[in-house]
Protein backbone atom coordinates (compact mmCIF):
# COMPACT_ATOMS: atom_id res chain seq x y z
CA UNK A 1 0.00 0.00 0.00
CA UNK A 2 1.40 3.15 -0.80
CA UNK A 3 0.32 6.02 1.07
CA UNK A 4 0.95 10.15 -0.62
CA UNK A 5 0.20 13.47 0.86
CA UNK A 6 0.15 16.66 -0.35
CA UNK A 7 2.15 18.56 1.75
CA UNK A 8 1.39 22.06 3.58
CA UNK A 9 1.86 22.94 7.06
CA UNK A 10 -0.50 20.19 7.71
CA UNK A 11 -0.14 17.54 5.21
CA UNK A 12 -3.34 15.65 3.87
CA UNK A 13 -3.43 12.20 2.37
CA UNK A 14 -4.58 11.85 -1.13
CA UNK A 15 -5.39 8.48 -2.85
CA UNK A 16 -5.18 7.68 -6.07
CA UNK A 17 -7.15 4.77 -8.32
CA UNK A 18 -3.82 3.11 -9.37
CA UNK A 19 -1.74 2.31 -6.33
CA UNK A 20 0.20 -0.15 -7.92
CA UNK A 21 3.66 1.43 -7.90
CA UNK A 22 5.48 5.00 -7.35
CA UNK A 23 5.80 5.41 -10.59
CA UNK A 24 1.76 4.94 -10.92
CA UNK A 25 1.04 7.68 -8.49
CA UNK A 26 3.67 9.90 -10.09
CA UNK A 27 2.66 9.72 -13.06
CA UNK A 28 -1.30 10.94 -12.17
CA UNK A 29 0.31 14.18 -10.79
CA UNK A 30 1.61 17.46 -12.75
CA UNK A 31 5.28 17.06 -14.01
CA UNK A 32 7.74 18.61 -11.82
CA UNK A 33 10.99 16.92 -10.00
CA UNK A 34 11.27 14.11 -7.74
CA UNK A 35 14.24 12.08 -6.03
CA UNK A 36 13.44 8.59 -4.31
CA UNK A 37 14.93 6.60 -1.23
CA UNK A 38 14.98 4.22 1.21
CA UNK A 39 14.99 4.82 4.84
CA UNK A 40 17.89 2.90 7.55
CA UNK A 41 17.66 2.55 11.36
CA UNK A 42 13.93 2.30 11.72
CA UNK A 43 13.19 5.23 9.30
CA UNK A 44 15.33 7.18 11.32
CA UNK A 45 18.03 7.85 8.87
CA UNK A 46 18.73 8.27 5.01
CA UNK A 47 22.01 8.17 2.76
CA UNK A 48 22.21 11.62 1.76
CA UNK A 49 19.18 13.05 2.36
CA UNK A 50 20.17 16.31 1.71
CA UNK A 51 21.11 15.88 -1.84
CA UNK A 52 17.58 13.92 -1.98
CA UNK A 53 16.03 17.42 -1.36
CA UNK A 54 18.28 19.31 -3.49
CA UNK A 55 16.71 17.88 -6.57
CA UNK A 56 13.57 19.10 -5.59
CA UNK A 57 14.59 23.16 -7.35
CA UNK A 58 12.28 25.21 -4.51
CA UNK A 59 12.13 22.99 -1.21
CA UNK A 60 12.64 24.27 1.81
CA UNK A 61 14.77 21.24 3.03
CA UNK A 62 14.09 21.90 6.85
CA UNK A 63 10.03 21.83 6.50
CA UNK A 64 10.55 18.64 4.06
CA UNK A 65 12.67 16.83 7.17
CA UNK A 66 9.73 17.69 9.85
CA UNK A 67 7.45 16.56 7.78
CA UNK A 68 9.29 13.28 6.58
CA UNK A 69 9.95 12.60 10.46
CA UNK A 70 6.02 12.90 10.95
CA UNK A 71 4.74 10.68 8.44
CA UNK A 72 7.31 8.03 8.51
CA UNK A 73 6.07 7.76 12.27
CA UNK A 74 3.87 4.82 11.52
CA UNK A 75 5.88 2.91 9.40
CA UNK A 76 8.38 2.40 12.40
CA UNK A 77 10.03 -0.12 13.23
CA UNK A 78 10.44 -0.96 9.39
CA UNK A 79 11.85 0.20 7.06
CA UNK A 80 10.33 2.10 4.13
CA UNK A 81 10.87 3.79 0.23
CA UNK A 82 10.14 7.13 -0.23
CA UNK A 83 9.49 9.62 -2.93
CA UNK A 84 9.35 13.42 -2.50
CA UNK A 85 8.08 15.32 -5.58
CA UNK A 86 8.28 18.79 -6.62
CA UNK A 87 5.18 19.62 -8.54
CA UNK A 88 5.35 22.26 -11.81
CA UNK A 89 2.58 24.31 -9.93
CA UNK A 90 4.44 24.32 -6.75
CA UNK A 91 2.65 21.81 -4.75
CA UNK A 92 4.97 18.98 -3.03
CA UNK A 93 4.14 15.33 -2.26
CA UNK A 94 5.62 12.58 -0.20
CA UNK A 95 4.47 8.76 -0.77
CA UNK A 96 5.59 6.15 1.48
CA UNK A 97 5.55 2.11 0.79
CA UNK A 98 7.18 -0.16 3.07
CA UNK A 99 10.09 -1.17 1.89
CA UNK A 100 10.67 -4.47 0.07
CA UNK A 101 13.81 -5.80 0.03
CA UNK A 102 15.24 -7.64 -3.77
CA UNK A 103 15.90 -11.18 -3.35
CA UNK A 104 19.08 -12.24 -2.16
CA UNK A 105 19.79 -14.16 -4.53
CA UNK A 106 19.34 -10.98 -7.15
CA UNK A 107 22.61 -10.17 -5.06
CA UNK A 108 24.40 -13.48 -4.93
CA UNK A 109 23.86 -14.94 -9.00
CA UNK A 110 23.49 -11.07 -10.61
CA UNK A 111 21.12 -10.01 -13.29
CA UNK A 112 20.37 -9.84 -16.77
CA UNK A 113 19.60 -6.10 -18.26
CA UNK A 114 19.27 -4.81 -22.39
CA UNK A 115 20.69 -1.41 -23.86
CA UNK A 116 17.94 0.89 -25.15
CA UNK A 117 18.55 4.15 -27.41
CA UNK A 118 16.10 5.81 -24.60
CA UNK A 119 17.32 8.90 -23.02
CA UNK A 120 16.49 12.16 -20.81
CA UNK A 121 15.71 15.81 -22.06
CA UNK A 122 17.84 16.88 -19.75
CA UNK A 123 20.25 13.97 -17.91
CA UNK A 124 20.94 16.37 -15.01
CA UNK A 125 17.61 17.01 -13.71
CA UNK A 126 15.60 13.88 -12.45
CA UNK A 127 12.23 14.90 -14.03
CA UNK A 128 9.21 13.08 -13.48
CA UNK A 129 8.34 13.80 -17.39
CA UNK A 130 10.64 10.97 -17.57
CA UNK A 131 8.64 8.36 -15.83
CA UNK A 132 5.80 8.81 -18.04
CA UNK A 133 8.39 8.90 -21.50
CA UNK A 134 9.89 5.66 -20.03
CA UNK A 135 6.42 3.95 -19.11
CA UNK A 136 6.47 1.46 -22.12
CA UNK A 137 9.83 0.48 -21.78
CA UNK A 138 9.56 -0.62 -18.33
CA UNK A 139 6.17 -2.59 -19.02
CA UNK A 140 8.38 -4.61 -21.99
CA UNK A 141 11.22 -4.92 -19.48
CA UNK A 142 8.89 -6.32 -16.62
CA UNK A 143 7.50 -8.66 -19.40
CA UNK A 144 10.19 -10.25 -20.43
CA UNK A 145 11.92 -10.57 -17.02
CA UNK A 146 14.94 -8.13 -17.98
CA UNK A 147 16.17 -6.10 -14.47
CA UNK A 148 17.10 -3.04 -16.26
CA UNK A 149 17.75 -1.07 -19.14
CA UNK A 150 20.78 0.71 -19.71
CA UNK A 151 20.66 4.14 -22.00
CA UNK A 152 22.57 4.62 -25.01
CA UNK A 153 23.91 7.32 -26.65
CA UNK A 154 26.62 7.53 -29.58
CA UNK A 155 27.79 4.13 -28.95
CA UNK A 156 28.24 4.69 -25.11
CA UNK A 157 26.55 3.20 -22.24
CA UNK A 158 25.42 6.07 -19.95
CA UNK A 159 23.48 4.56 -17.22
CA UNK A 160 20.73 2.82 -16.16
CA UNK A 161 16.52 3.97 -16.65
CA UNK A 162 16.57 3.85 -13.06
CA UNK A 163 20.02 3.55 -12.04
CA UNK A 164 23.61 4.56 -12.39
CA UNK A 165 25.90 1.74 -14.64
CA UNK A 166 29.63 0.89 -13.39
CA UNK A 167 32.04 -1.44 -15.11
CA UNK A 168 35.53 -3.12 -14.20
CA UNK A 169 38.08 -3.23 -16.20
CA UNK A 170 42.13 -4.76 -15.51
CA UNK A 171 45.58 -2.93 -16.55
CA UNK A 172 48.06 -5.32 -15.85
CA UNK A 173 47.45 -6.87 -12.39
CA UNK A 174 45.22 -3.71 -11.14
CA UNK A 175 41.27 -3.12 -11.77
CA UNK A 176 39.55 -0.38 -12.10
CA UNK A 177 35.78 0.21 -11.35
CA UNK A 178 34.67 2.76 -14.18
CA UNK A 179 31.68 4.71 -15.04
CA UNK A 180 30.45 7.81 -17.30
CA UNK A 181 30.93 11.29 -15.92
CA UNK A 182 29.20 13.33 -18.57
CA UNK A 183 25.17 13.20 -19.64
CA UNK A 184 24.23 11.37 -16.61
CA UNK A 185 21.93 11.96 -13.68
CA UNK A 186 24.30 12.36 -11.40
CA UNK A 187 23.14 9.74 -8.57
CA UNK A 188 23.49 10.00 -4.51
CA UNK A 189 24.01 6.06 -4.23
CA UNK A 190 26.69 6.67 -7.29
CA UNK A 191 28.33 9.04 -5.14
CA UNK A 192 28.31 7.00 -2.26
CA UNK A 193 29.39 4.10 -3.89
CA UNK A 194 32.59 6.13 -5.63
CA UNK A 195 33.86 6.98 -2.12
CA UNK A 196 33.11 3.94 -0.53
CA UNK A 197 35.42 2.30 -3.36
CA UNK A 198 38.17 4.20 -2.79
CA UNK A 199 37.91 3.96 0.93
CA UNK A 200 38.96 0.12 0.28
CA UNK A 201 41.92 1.16 -1.86
CA UNK A 202 40.18 0.77 -5.65
CA UNK A 203 41.01 3.01 -8.60
CA UNK A 204 37.97 4.60 -10.24
CA UNK A 205 37.88 6.23 -13.33
CA UNK A 206 35.06 8.58 -15.26
CA UNK A 207 34.96 7.08 -18.97
CA UNK A 208 31.37 6.23 -20.75
CA UNK A 209 31.53 2.51 -22.01
CA UNK A 210 31.66 1.98 -25.67
CA UNK A 211 29.78 -1.11 -27.04
CA UNK A 212 32.65 -2.40 -28.66
CA UNK A 213 34.20 -2.56 -26.06
CA UNK A 214 31.37 -4.65 -23.77
CA UNK A 215 33.94 -7.79 -24.03
CA UNK A 216 36.79 -6.45 -22.35
CA UNK A 217 34.91 -5.49 -19.71
CA UNK A 218 35.25 -7.77 -16.72
CA UNK A 219 32.41 -6.90 -14.36
CA UNK A 220 29.66 -4.90 -14.14
CA UNK A 221 26.82 -3.37 -11.67
CA UNK A 222 24.36 -1.01 -11.42
CA UNK A 223 23.60 1.24 -8.35
CA UNK A 224 20.33 3.04 -6.63
CA UNK A 225 19.13 4.01 -3.65
CA UNK A 226 16.53 1.32 -3.07
CA UNK A 227 18.25 -1.13 -4.22
CA UNK A 228 21.91 -0.51 -3.38
CA UNK A 229 24.87 -2.18 -5.89
CA UNK A 230 23.67 -4.74 -8.05
CA UNK A 231 25.53 -7.11 -9.99
CA UNK A 232 25.21 -7.19 -14.29
CA UNK A 233 25.66 -10.60 -15.49
CA UNK A 234 24.69 -10.25 -18.97
CA UNK A 235 24.09 -6.92 -20.75
CA UNK A 236 21.80 -7.60 -23.99
CA UNK A 237 23.26 -11.27 -25.25
CA UNK A 238 26.76 -11.13 -23.73
CA UNK A 239 27.87 -12.29 -20.50
CA UNK A 240 29.79 -10.08 -18.69
CA UNK A 241 33.24 -11.64 -17.34
CA UNK A 242 32.80 -14.96 -16.21
CA UNK A 243 28.87 -14.81 -16.34
CA UNK A 244 28.88 -14.42 -12.19
CA UNK A 245 29.34 -11.74 -9.84
CA UNK A 246 33.48 -10.84 -9.54
CA UNK A 247 35.27 -10.18 -6.64
CA UNK A 248 35.48 -6.65 -7.24
CA UNK A 249 31.90 -6.26 -7.26
CA UNK A 250 31.47 -8.26 -4.28
CA UNK A 251 34.43 -5.61 -2.46
CA UNK A 252 32.31 -2.64 -3.57
CA UNK A 253 28.70 -4.15 -2.14
CA UNK A 254 30.46 -4.64 1.40
CA UNK A 255 32.01 -1.41 1.23
CA UNK A 256 28.93 0.29 0.21
CA UNK A 257 26.67 -1.44 2.78
CA UNK A 258 28.99 -0.36 5.80
CA UNK A 259 29.65 2.81 4.53
CA UNK A 260 25.54 3.26 4.61
CA UNK A 261 25.63 2.00 8.32
CA UNK A 262 27.74 4.77 9.06
CA UNK A 263 27.15 8.00 6.84
CA UNK A 264 23.59 7.26 6.74
CA UNK A 265 21.73 10.90 7.66
CA UNK A 266 19.42 11.46 10.86
CA UNK A 267 16.34 12.87 8.94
Amino acid sequence: MIHTWKISTHPKEIHFRDNSSLDAVTRQLPDGWYSTFRTFDSCRRVIGLSAHLKRLPHADASFLRVSLTRLLDSFRPDEARVRVMEAGDGQFYISIEPLKLLPREIYENGVRVETTSLHRDDPRVKSTAFISASDAERKRLASEGIFEALLVRNGRILEGMTSNFFYVTQVGNLRYVETARQDILLGVTRRMVIRAARGRGLGVRYRALKLDQLSRVKEAFITSSSRGVVPVIQIDDLRVGQGRVGKTTKLVMKAYDEYVLKRAEKI
